[in-house]
């Protein structure tokens, strides 16, 4: 058998394992998050071209494909980050629990509370202590949160696994944590303004194994509670902790979405041959 079917059967067994252990959410469209024909460009350089997709409630969808085919673009249109770029532009529709994020009037910052992002990089707060940083989303958005601070803040780190790590150091510098403790640290500063959807762009990239095994026994406990959607270009990541996979593709225009559909499937049985090419490992 050659290393690439030995590659693509591990990939498929790696995902009918998830499937066969988690009960994925099931809600109806209208609950949960949906993209609409969203295109997006970079002044004259369009990036993305007409993708739909659906997040139910309760769900982890991974996003798959080579560099530069527009999944980091996409998903910061989800919560309105593409604007922050000079030059950036979009079309189309972002609903959240069946309301347009881009309608006229819309409050952005609220807007960003209920829909969260983790980056690729860590960021938390160097200057902050770790209980400031995870408190930190609360104070910049002035919300008063109906919990004690000290009950708020082990509940955040608990679900972000970090808890056991640093309880007994809440008044040091997170700037003292190592990398993959920053990044779930980043994750308890989500959680704090208990946001319905949380975006994940390629969280893992910077961390070792250990710390990625750590994040994704975070991930797969969050998505009990809230639709989570994660940039990857790690396919067995994609394979552990996704229900849904959605592949993107730019073949010399505008980056695409060619497929979705139950990771297990997308992994054993794609319909298309390029997301099959892809996922086996010959191209990408």
């Amino acid at each position: 058998m050659s290393s690439t079917a030995q590659s693509t059967n591990s990939l498929s067994s790696v995902a009918a394992n998830h499937a066969a252990n988690r009960q994925p959410g099931s809600a109806p469209l209208g609950s949960g998050l949906e993209a609409r024909g969203i295109h997006a460009w970079f002044g004259k350089h369009h990036a993305l071209e007409n993708v739909s997709l659906d997040f139910a409630a309760g769900t982890v969808t991974a996003l798959i494909g080579p560099s530069g085919c527009g999944k980091s673009t996409f998903i910061r249109t989800l919560n309105r980050m593409h604007e922050f770029i000079p030059s950036a532009a979009m079309a189309g529709e972002v609903l959240l629990d069946g309301k347009d994020i881009y309608e006229s009037g819309t409050d952005v910052t609220k807007i960003r509370l209920q829909i969260g992002m983790v980056f690729q990089k860590p960021n938390p707060f160097p200057s902050m202590t770790i209980g400031q940083n995870v408190l930190s989303g609360l104070k910049l958005a002035q919300i008063k949160s109906e919990k004690k601070n000290d009950d708020l803040l082990e509940e955040c780190l608990t679900r972000s696994g970090l808890w056991s790590e640093v309880k007994d150091r809440l008044d040091a510098h997170a700037g003292g944590l190592s990398g993959g403790q920053q990044q779930r640290l980043c994750i308890a500063r989500s959680l704090a303004v208990n946001p319905k959807v949380l975006l994940m762009d390629e969280p893992c990239s910077a961390l070792d194994p250990g710390s990625t095994l750590r994040i994704e026994d975070t991930i797969g406990q969050l998505a009990k509670t809230m639709t989570i959607i994660i940039v990857t270009h790690n396919m067995q990541q994609a394979a552990r902790v996704s229900d849904y996979t959605a592949f993107f593709l730019s073949d010399g225009g505008p980056g695409q979405m060619i497929e979705v559909g139950p990771t297990n499937e997308m992994f054993s049985r794609p319909k298309d041959s390029r997301t099959e090419n892809y996922v086996s490992g010959r191209f990408g």
